[in-house]
């Protein structure tokens, strides 16, 4: 019983530096002339959007939308990949015998 608290006080730990790491971890999107970045926590960083996808607005909504889609998708892509390592050595939470 004391190993799985020692386990899980490790894999708290180890939680917690992949909460550093993707706070610092910067994600781009692009979709047509509108960029988006976040964090892996997906905090919105900066949006920028060109001249000329300011010219139709159905459009500009459009690719906003499609482009925050794509770097929240990547973020949980990055974070998935980083829980990845830790799950896997613990049974029953995603590998490891």
């Amino acid at each position: 019983m004391f190993d799985k608290a020692k386990d899980l006080y490790k894999m708290q730990k180890q939680a917690r530096e992949i909460k550093k790491k993707l706070k610092k971890t910067h994600i781009e999107a692009e979709q047509d002339g509108v960029v988006v970045i976040i964090t892996g926590e997906q905090e919105v960083i900066e949006v920028r959007i060109s001249d000329e996808a300011m010219q139709d607005k159905r459009m500009l909504q459009e690719n906003i939308t499609k482009c925050f889609n794509k770097a929240v998708k990547k973020s949980q892509q990055i974070g998935a990949e980083m829980m990845k390592d830790i799950m896997g050595g613990f049974p029953g939470l995603g590998g490891g015998a």
